[in-house]
């Protein structure tokens, strides 16, 4: 089986591609899978780490801004679809897979015109200008949430699978506990708070935990911290002492790290609802206010309605608020653990299989 896979930008497009990937593999071993990106995004990390290829066009998003930069932007994007077009051909592809955003304008168009079966996978609540604009042509559209479908009713066949991750439970051994503590460099005997922004870091919560870690307020527990790769130099030059806190740049070991955690803290994104829930573990949500048509709102409520998370809109966030909400919800360890149960209860099981099958149904 022959696979393109195009997936660009941040890890809430590529993680899932990386996942649909994976999954394909295990099915077809000698599957010939290549990741279709840019030059910018982190798949020309992720991509490569996982171990598949990646090839790359300049493709942009639109910007509702009129200036040169954005002129000349459109028009790279225009060739982009005559880049990915050649691609296509190249390979000659059995399927082609988008996981939303821009990139999938070229390259789901291009294998639409090529005739080659396509599909596009669709993670948040309220879905992006690149799927709606594509559902109707593709011939099948899959989705992370139920109200997802509400929201795309041109789609010609269209199936709530919910969003893939390559992030599990895992019942870590007392020996994997320790060697992951000392690897992190985390005490025994305070609660584990993971926080991050997603894969490039949130300005807001950056400085929040800022204040928290100089001002010495996590007495009570200790932090992991992803402040994303740009982020990272500035922030180690703000913080006087990492007081009870490990600071990384992005966290490569995710589904060890969760697993490990008490409590997790982040936007919400729709690949960071998934991963909180598959691992049963109790949230803070704090979402990204920008986002479109406020969908990571929407996310968070997914988890807050079944009291499995709290939610702290991007405007009331402050680092006084955010360390009082954390000591509020580690100080009851019996209603922690009943939100992390709360949280697995609304997983999605079987993500990947479905989302298999639906993959295969095309390719015969």
């Amino acid at each position: 089986m022959k696979v393109i896979i195009a997936a660009a930008g941040t890890g809430g497009h590529i993680n899932p591609g990386i996942a649909i990937a994976n999954e394909i593999k295990k099915h077809n071993s000698n599957a010939d899978i290549t990741f279709i990106g840019t030059p910018r995004g982190l798949e020309n990390d992720l991509v490569p780490r996982a171990g598949y290829k990646l090839k790359t066009i300049e493709a942009y998003g639109i910007v509702r801004k009129i200036s040169f930069a954005n002129f000349k932007n459109a028009c790279k994007t225009i060739k982009s679809y005559k880049t990915a077009k050649k691609i296509i051909k190249e390979i000659n592809p059995d399927i082609i897979i988008g996981t939303g955003g821009y990139i999938c304008g070229p390259v789901i168009s291009s294998g639409i015109k090529l005739n080659i079966p396509t599909l596009l996978h669709e993670s948040n609540a309220f879905p992006g200008v690149a799927v709606k604009l594509l559902s109707k042509k593709v011939n099948t559209v899959l989705v992370g949430f139920e109200d997802s479908k509400k929201r795309l009713p041109k789609a010609k066949h269209i199936v709530v699978t919910g969003t893939p991750t390559k992030v599990e439970k895992i019942n870590l051994s007392a020996e994997q506990k320790n060697n992951l503590k000392k690897e992190l460099n985390i005490k025994n005997e305070l609660p584990i708070i993971t926080v991050f922004g997603g894969s490039q870091g949130a300005e807001s919560i950056n400085k929040s935990l800022i204040e928290i870690i100089n001002k010495k307020l996590n007495k009570e527990y200790q932090i992991i911290w992803a402040v994303g790769k740009k982020n990272y130099e500035e922030v180690k030059k703000k913080i006087k002492e990492a007081y009870n806190a490990t600071i990384l740049p992005y966290i490569y070991n995710m589904g060890e790290v969760l697993n490990l955690s008490d409590l997790i803290i982040a936007r919400s994104g729709a690949m960071t609802i998934t991963e909180v829930a598959k691992c049963g573990k109790p949230a803070i949500f704090i979402p990204y206010p920008f986002a479109t048509e406020n969908h990571q709102e929407y996310n968070a409520k997914v988890l807050a309605n079944a009291n499995a998370a709290k939610i702290i809109l991007d405007k009331d966030l402050s680092y006084e608020k955010l360390n009082k909400t954390i000591n509020e919800v580690i100080s009851n360890r019996t209603k922690l653990n009943e939100m992390g149960m709360n949280a697995q209860k609304m997983a999605i099981k079987n993500v990947e299989e479905k989302i298999y099958e639906e993959i295969e149904k095309l390719v015969k």
